[in-house]
């Protein structure tokens, strides 16, 4: 039996939880909310309920299906195999998308270093692919560097992000946030649904926080409440730092800016702290990015050792480095950069984040409804089953109401490559298909 003392307790686990989710992703928010206007700040609350829902059946799905896989194993529970395929294939393309932004995002907080990267759209195209191709090189070394390496840069983003939800309000001025309110009169709700897709961004990642089952005390009852507790606790600090910078900088100033959180702390102090806070988030967003495209390169390696990725994904090198995977979805992010290439750091970060959104909430879908057929087989009550089958409507609701949100563009590009996805599949089929009877059949009328 293991000892529980050195197993992790329910504050531990919360603290995992808020942190793994508190990446890169708040970094450009302040500067596409604020084109919006403050009237955005609303949608925080109905993103934090949708993916507390979301965070609560993906925990209950990791007691009910411990087996390696995550979301697309959930996804198998209740769509069979093409569910699996489809899921994982959806997630892969939502990393490589996902990852292109946390790129833009650095080079966005770069431009006041390096000039030169804010003059044009080949500018930022080329810091944005340089950088991808830097920290893909970068995991070659393996997955052990690249843990430690992402476990000290988070900080770079959470000291100042929480620390501006804190000593923000002595700058705070109502009347700059009521200025801000809704430039562009636009009604409440469609000021909601144009911002869910931004502030869903910033949640993506909490499907991370059922993986630690194994390592914490009384699972059943500590992997719901630290799921829930940490996703309240990332929505705290979301809604208090986007707010107070609401406050400070003038809606203007700050819809242009491509360094919000650096622009804020050189108005609150002086400039020197914001270039610190500037350089802090590009530290932040490589050890960022250096962790996903690793998490990229695995997920394309475990989908391939089930036979449903080439088999170059499964390749790994001396250090446990996927290289040759590594190298194509280098390549695959790359020709995504290139197809949302833009003068304007945000505008094409705006444009990824709601394609993102749509192939990750997806697979938010197909998971969270295999919970079902895993409570049947598990036998549960019927206080647990209603329980858990209404926080998954609610989760379900969001995730749809959320894809309605994202837009026509973004949902027209992920139905295609879903449609895309269904052929790959159909090309794939034949080897998860049971061997035919070799009997003979009998005609009809002639047993």
């Amino acid at each position: 039996m293991a000892d529980s003392s050195k197993k992790m307790s329910l504050m531990g686990l919360t603290t995992l939880v808020t942190v793994n989710m508190m990446g890169s992703g708040i970094i450009m928010l302040p500067t596409s909310m604020a084109q919006l206007g403050a009237v955005s700040l609303l949608s925080w609350v109905v993103t934090a309920i949708g993916s507390m829902a979301i965070a609560y059946c993906f925990s209950q799905c990791g007691i009910f299906c411990p087996r390696s896989g995550g979301l697309s194993a959930y996804t198998e529970e209740a769509h069979a195999k093409s569910g699996f395929f489809l899921c994982s294939y959806l997630y892969f393309l939502s990393l490589a998308i996902a990852n292109v932004a946390v790129a833009i995002s650095a080079v966005g907080y770069m431009t006041s270093f390096v000039p030169w990267l804010g003059s044009g759209a080949i500018a930022l195209f080329t810091g944005t692919v340089g950088l991808l191709w830097l920290t893909t090189v970068a995991n070659f070394g393996g997955p052990g560097i690249t843990g430690k390496i992402g476990a000290i840069t988070v900080w770079g983003v959470i000291i100042p992000v929480a620390g501006l939800s804190i000593i923000g309000w002595f700058w705070f001025k109502p009347d700059v946030l009521i200025a801000a309110w809704n430039p562009n009169n636009l009604p409440i709700s469609e000021a909601i649904s144009k911002a869910i897709p931004l502030t869903l961004w910033a949640f993506l990642g909490m499907e991370s926080a059922a993986q630690a089952s194994d390592a914490v005390e009384n699972p059943k009852h500590t992997v719901p409440l630290a799921c829930l507790l940490g996703t309240l606790g990332a929505a705290v600090v979301y809604v208090l730092s986007t707010t107070v910078i609401q406050g400070i900088i003038p809606n203007a100033e700050l819809a242009n800016s491509s360094a919000p959180f650096a622009l804020v702390y050189a108005h609150m102090f002086n400039p020197i702290v914001g270039n610190i806070i500037m350089a802090l988030a590009v530290m932040a967003c490589v050890g960022s990015l250096l962790g996903w495209q690793f998490t990229l390169a695995q997920t394309a390696k475990m989908t391939a050792d089930q036979g449903m990725f080439p088999k170059l994904f499964s390749k790994v090198s001396a250090l446990n480095a996927p290289i040759v995977g590594m190298l194509v979805c280098g390549v695959l992010q790359t020709l995504m950069a290139l197809s949302t290439i833009s003068p304007n750091a945000s505008a094409q970060f705006a444009k990824l984040v709601s394609l993102a959104a749509v192939t990750n909430l997806i697979p938010y879908v197909t998971a969270a409804t295999g919970l079902l057929v895993m409570m049947y087989k598990a036998k549960v009550s019927a206080g647990v089953y209603t329980r858990n089958t209404m926080l998954l409507l609610i989760a379900v609701a969001y995730s749809l109401y959320a894809l309605y949100a994202c837009g026509r563009d973004a949902v027209f590009g992920g139905a295609l490559v879903l449609a895309f996805g269904y052929l790959l599949y159909g090309s794939l089929a034949k080897r998860f298909i049971d061997e035919p009877s070799t009997a003979r059949p009998t005609s009809a009328g002639n047993p």
